[in-house]
């Protein structure tokens, strides 16, 4: 069935999704029935202003296999998210409630419910938009409508369905959620074939709900998120951001540490370019790098916004030594560069090598999670 599309069927639907998400912004999005995880991992990425993502399906093994690679890379903790972002994933059915999925802004059911017998539909409409009550609901499930067209299919789609709905029963399953919890509906999907074949409709037939502002007369109840009673937690991550006062801080000290580093490398091999902030100077055996030269780097700048808080940030910060009148940051020179210092006033040098030391920061410790304050409070936390 794949080369019937380009491209593949699967990553339509989880295209769809993604761009749902950039487009609307929701910041909790669960996943039913997220398997392998596939959907997850582009949501993390691609996933514009998404706070927390949940998967949840019963099958655990199949969550096992990738669920580590959720894990914290290097550049996560060097290059850490502007927001925050944890990830969480459970085993557990859902035909059952669990105070664990209420309070989601967005929850997908991407080709699951064909999954469930036809018995359990009513329960799983149940939980999804009774206890669950998202704000958005996606479904996608197969079209039925669409497998005449689909060479050498023989039953259904695949061994566990258990069920496949044409156009109209999924409509009809649809608008009936709407009447009794109080959603509306739009109806589209993906997959779709050129003329002659329009008529039949999507290979993967999908209804996005909206919840109603105010429902009147529904069973919806609004509950908030909670810890699980019924689910399993298998794994949860949260992701280093600059929410986190803490990692702010110490991300501002490394790229002021950096930009002075090299401005101060410049500066003994004769590269430095007057410009509008004040010339490095030497004091003893260290370079004095003006602060306006380092609030001269954009990303200083976009973590601090204002030069006052950078320089409130910096003061009686232990990795930071600033001149008495904490005009200037003074970082030390090595005895390599003062050999080649003194060969090149000789005459006697060759070009200037050097290597950025790079500071290994205790990325374990305890971070308090006190987003409100400002730099200045943090650099005391």
């Amino acid at each position: 069935m794949c080369p019937l599309f380009s491209p593949p069927l699967f990553m339509q639907r989880y295209q769809f999704v993604v761009d749902f998400v950039q487009k609307y912004e929701p910041k909790k999005v669960l996943d039913l029935g997220c398997a392998e995880c596939r959907l997850l991992e582009k949501l993390k990425y691609h996933g514009n202003g998404v706070e927390l993502l949940v998967g949840v399906d019963k099958d655990s093994s199949a969550m096992r296999t990738r669920m580590y690679s959720f894990a914290p890379l290097s550049s996560d903790y060097l290059q850490p998210r502007t927001g925050p972002l944890a990830i969480e994933l459970y085993e557990g059915s859902v035909t059952q409630p669990d105070p664990s999925t209420c309070g989601f802004d967005l929850v997908t059911c991407i080709e699951l419910i064909e999954h469930l017998h036809l018995e359990e539909v009513e329960m799983f409409s149940e939980v999804l938009f009774g206890f669950m009550a998202p704000s958005a609901v996606i479904v996608s499930t197969p079209n039925a409508d669409y497998n005449p067209l689909l060479p050498g299919l023989v039953g259904f789609r695949h061994p566990d369905h258990k069920f496949e709905w044409s156009r109209e029963q999924f409509q009809l399953w649809a608008l009936r959620q709407c009447e009794v919890f109080g959603y509306t509906v739009n109806f589209t999907g993906v997959g779709a074939l050129a003329e002659p074949h329009t008529d039949v409709g999507f290979c993967s037939q999908i209804a996005v709900f909206n919840q109603d502002p105010s429902p009147q007369d529904s069973a919806v109840q609004y509950r908030s998120r909670e810890e699980p009673t019924v689910y399993r937690l298998l794994y949860s991550v949260v992701y280093p951001s600059l929410s986190d006062n803490n990692i702010l801080q110490k991300t501002l000290v490394n790229e002021v540490l950096c930009r002075a580093e090299l401005v101060k490398q410049s500066w003994l091999s004769g590269k430095w370019v007057a410009k509008t902030a004040p010339e490095p100077y030497m004091t003893g055996s260290s370079v004095c790098v003006s602060l306006l030269d380092v609030w001269s780097c954009p990303r200083v700048r976009s973590l601090c916004g204002t030069l006052r808080r950078f320089t409130e940030a910096l003061v009686g910060e232990s990795r930071v030594v600033l001149t008495p009148g904490r005009e200037a940051v003074i970082i030390p020179v090595d005895d390599e560069e003062e050999e080649e210092e003194e060969e090149d006033e000789d005459g006697q040098g060759t070009e200037t090598r050097w290597t950025a030391s790079v500071t290994t920061e205790d990325w374990d410790v305890e971070i308090p999670h006190n987003l409100d304050s400002n730099l200045h409070g943090a650099k005391h936390g």
